[in-house]
């Protein structure tokens, strides 16, 4: 017997497919006949990364995460883009996310869940009533939220400011450069479903495609090739471990605009208190997660129990180093910031941590050549 599907959501249902029906057939038709300019172009590179970026650092990491603090006046802007990106407000979107991280991969709780298969996570949870009606307006998770009027004021005004910002932007525009009807196509349609499937793909692709250097204990998934496409957060498995970190891309060569854009916002006064993993939090993931997934590829080996004896007692004394080199160097950073050691004894202890920086480095180079071997 046919389990019963929920009901349609005629109303998302009609804004997906009119918003692609515009884009993908009604705008290229119109542009071949009328012409494109270079207006159209920059404006809807403008408007989609204004419309991401207020998703991923706002809603993301300032309202789902709390990975800092935000000025009142670049709340506000997020809640603006927020609604012109539309994906519904921030209260609601940051409670669905915090069910997801909570029930990560959970069928039965996570909203999104990449294990009911890549459709599902992109569009298709939104297309149906697979939540109950009092988990709609179920906001318990998001009491912090709740506090703040910025986002209430966009909870409770949130369907006149999306027609506002859907509609007003492309028209002002519109009048200004003479071209209404293209400037609806370009800002509002094209704009809005590039906006809507490269945010999807975290919930989707961001759980299929990539590597895991971090965790194996959910699907997220890090992909440098998503990163460019939703603004940083394309390093899903490092987010899906440390969720409350400001950055996604924690290396300086990783693409994460959200990140250069939160860290801008601090220069400028407009951002503060960047919540960071300490570098020997992810040092530990990273090496537990190379230790299990070259066990899982010598099983087929003969040897393979003495084989991970040894990689054990290799990761052993890898954590022990580990340890002993951030210890120092957090003490040697505290005596810096604080000037509490005369200079002789600060030269002393500095000599000592550059021996045990020494002693870690070898003992990580002969940890990874010998994951190397069996890898």
């Amino acid at each position: 017997m046919k389990t019963q599907r929920p009901p349609i959501i005629w109303l998302n249902v009609v804004i997906f497919a009119s918003s692609m029906l515009l884009a993908a057939v009604v705008a290229p038709i119109y542009f071949i006949f009328n012409g494109i300019g270079v207006a159209h172009w920059v404006w809807l590179l403008l408007t989609f990364s204004f419309c991401n970026l207020c998703i991923t650092a706002g809603y993301h990491r300032l309202w789902s995460h709390r990975t800092y603090q935000a000025h009142w006046s670049l709340r506000f802007i997020f809640a603006l883009g927020g609604a012109f990106a539309l994906q519904n407000s921030a209260l609601h979107w940051s409670s669905d996310h915090r069910v997801h991280h909570r029930h990560v991969d959970n069928n039965d709780k996570d909203p999104y869940s990449a294990k009911r298969g890549f459709w599902f996570s992109h569009i298709g949870w939104m297309l149906r009533h697979y939540q109950t009606p009092e988990q709609y307006s179920d906001y318990s998770n998001c009491r912090d939220l709740q506090k703040e009027k910025i986002v209430m004021w966009q909870h409770k005004y949130y369907v006149p400011l999306a027609l506002l910002m859907n509609l007003g932007v492309p028209i002002i525009l519109g009048v200004i450069y003479h071209d209404i009807i293209g400037m609806l196509l370009m800002i509002g349609a094209v704009r809005l479903v590039l906006n809507h499937h490269t945010t999807f793909f975290i919930n989707s692709l961001a759980h299929i495609w990539g590597s895991q250097p971090y965790t194996n204990k959910n699907t997220a998934r890090d992909n440098g090739i998503l990163a460019v496409l939703t603004f940083g957060e394309g390093y899903h498995n490092f987010h899906h471990i440390f969720e409350n970190d400001y950055r996604n891309g924690i290396y300086w060569w990783q693409y994460d605009p959200t990140k250069w854009l939160i860290r801008t916002c601090t220069w400028l006064k407009l951002a503060g208190k960047l919540r960071i993993t300490p570098a020997e939090k992810i040092e530990k993931a990273k090496a537990l997660q190379l230790l299990n997934d070259t066990k899982q590829k010598i099983r087929h080996l003969p040897d393979h129990h003495d084989l991970a004896e040894r990689m054990h007692k290799e990761y052993d004394a890898l954590i022990l180093q580990m340890t002993e080199y951030y210890e120092l160097k957090k003490q040697l950073m505290s005596n810096k910031k604080q000037q509490l050691m005369e200079q002789y004894e600060h030269a002393v202890l500095k000599v000592r941590y550059q021996k045990i920086q020494q002693h870690f480095k070898q003992q990580q180079q002969q940890w990874q050549m010998l994951m190397k071997q069996y890898a």
